[in-house]
């Protein structure tokens, strides 16, 4: 039993590594298309409205971010590994979603300059994350777990958005 054990860990080690990378290339791939929205506003617009005294230096985003996305990859990982197939991927479509409410964010917010529309948005991101974790709690409490920190990053991020709302419009 352990002998069999052993070789389908080996056998599959691989595949695991390989569906690590690909979510991780999945999650890195959405952060670079809100890269690109925010980079086009970051050093004009966003400089030139008003921020609460609160407002995090430019240079901790990224590091937070990169922190973030790769929880978010290990934690989509862990789900992926679940063996409860159509459950399994009704959660992983959840977070298929907040993914690309997470980019739609940078483009509303940056790209379009509509911290109103944002607002709306990342409450609607939120959402799509607490409903994620609940999903993924089915399947791995630690991928539940994993997204905690971005759900409170998310919240932190919306009062924010909220916050510049309503000082500049």
């Amino acid at each position: 039993m352990l002998h069999e054990q052993l070789v389908l860990e080996r056998r599959t080690w691989p595949q695991s590594c390989l569906s690590l990378l690909l979510s991780t290339l999945i999650c890195f791939g959405a952060a670079g298309l809100g890269a690109a929205a925010t980079m086009s506003s970051v050093t004009g617009w966003y400089r030139t409205i008003s921020k609460p005294v609160w407002t995090p230096p430019d240079w901790i985003f990224g590091p937070v971010w990169t922190a973030l996305y790769l929880l978010m990859a290990i934690a989509a990982w862990l789900v992926w590994r679940s063996d409860r197939g159509s459950e399994r991927l009704w959660a992983l479509s959840w977070f298929g979603a907040q993914l690309v409410l997470n980019s739609l964010w940078s483009v509303v917010f940056f790209g379009f300059q509509r911290p109103g529309w944002a607002f709306v948005e990342i409450l609607l991101l939120w959402l799509a994350i607490a409903v994620t974790m609940f999903e993924f709690r089915r399947h791995s409490a630690i991928a539940a777990w994993l997204l905690a920190p971005y759900l409170a990053w998310s919240s932190f991020a919306a009062v924010l958005n909220g916050t510049i709302w309503q000082m500049n419009y």
